[in-house]
């Protein structure tokens, strides 16, 4: 039996998500746009859903703008808002370790003139919000720093900077793709704010950005009105009524949810088991309940994960974990390259047990006492 302790890369769709989404596969067929029955109640469906969604996130249900996912959502903000003709050239504020949705569309963006400043993080992988006020200048446009870390978990002090940024007169945009459906997400104070239907057992290449009602940005897709004007593009009914229902599990499901017990147990026996041969990387206190990211000292990662069968697990974010490249998140927060090259993050679903944990560590106990140790330490 597989252990799946990799839900931050993608969790399995909910049965209640697939039942909901395949009427809208197979017989309900029309266009949201069509005035018939058929589009009539194709165009009921998605605003239910956008009810969900609204309720999930704590906004205003025609805030909610659906998309392709998290990676559409922050271009959307990042282009539409500073990809602006004029003689003022725009800032952005971000943090060291933005996902590559945010960090590459700016590199894009400063090739076009944009300006770009990143403040930096401490070991634990979080912002000061201090650092961000000072960063702000009278050309800042927008402030976006991720809610969570998808490789470690650390949960940023969201409120705060963005209280900052109002009182700043700055748009906040943060990222929450990996905190929608584990912890409560607060949108007082924020512009825009990102969620992807495959983390919260949603389906695949649907997503949805919040904009705060009177905020203006460029569309990143141009055509007919779609979206109240602010995204051109036939519906993807079946996977937004796919996104609604699994916002809607995850608003029941988070007061219940008892990861972060599993987790913690998780990390105590790791210590027990292997003393000062393990290093966590993140914030114990400020972090998603779910998410463990170890370093096993003189182990490779890739090489460890691909010896420890029947265990799910990444070695930093699945969106670049085919290559061994160093994390740049671990590199932000000042781990060595002994600690970057040997971290492997576990992210656990509320379905995880006591007993699947003691299974890991066995494996891993397993696997180190027969095979030769890598020399990076």
């Amino acid at each position: 039996m597989t252990i799946n302790f990799d839900h931050n890369a993608t969790t399995p769709i909910a049965p209640e998500v697939a039942a909901a989404m395949t009427p809208f596969l197979l017989e309900h067929f029309g266009n949201p746009s069509s005035t018939h029955a058929a589009g009539v109640y194709a165009h009921s469906a998605i605003e239910m859903a956008r009810e969900q969604i609204s309720v999930l996130l704590g906004c205003d249900q025609e805030e909610v703008l659906f998309t392709s996912g998290g990676s559409e959502s922050n271009n959307a903000v990042l282009k539409g808002l500073l990809l602006v003709p004029g003689k003022v050239r725009p800032h952005v504020i971000l943090s060291t370790v933005e996902h590559p949705s945010v960090t590459v569309p700016c590199h894009f963006l400063e090739r076009n003139g944009v300006q770009v400043s990143q403040v930096r993080v401490d070991r634990d992988g979080r912002v000061d919000p201090d650092d961000v006020r000072r960063e702000i200048r009278p050309e800042t446009r927008l402030i976006s720093i991720m809610h969570s870390n998808n490789e470690v978990g650390t949960l940023q002090p969201i409120d705060e900077i963005a209280v900052i940024a109002k009182e700043a007169g700055v748009l906040m945009h943060t990222d929450a793709a990996q905190s929608a459906g584990k912890v409560e997400v607060n949108t007082d104070n924020i512009d825009f704010l990102t969620i992807a239907g495959h983390k919260l057992h949603g389906p695949k290449g649907v997503g949805a950005l919040i904009v705060r009602n009177g905020v203006q940005f460029e569309p990143l897709i141009h055509g007919a009105a779609h979206e109240s004007g602010r995204r051109a593009g036939t519906e993807n009914v079946a996977s937004n009524v796919g996104l609604g229902i699994a916002c809607r599990l995850a608003t029941k499901r988070l007061p219940s949810c008892g990861v972060g017990v599993v987790r913690d147990y998780f990390w105590t026996r790791l210590r027990e088991v292997f003393d000062d041969r393990v290093t966590r990387n993140g914030s114990e206190q400020h972090c998603l309940p779910n998410t463990l990211n170890v370093s096993f000292h003189r182990q490779e990662g890739h090489d460890l994960l691909a010896r420890l069968k029947g265990v799910y697990a990444s070695c930093g974010a699945a969106c670049h974990a085919s290559t061994k490249e160093l994390s740049p998140v671990l590199h932000a927060m000042g781990r060595t390259r002994a600690e970057n090259v040997s971290a492997i993050r576990f992210s656990l679903g509320c379905d995880a047990t006591i007993n699947q944990c003691e299974q890991v560590v066995e494996k891993l106990v397993a696997t180190m006492e027969t095979t030769q140790l890598t020399a990076y330490m």
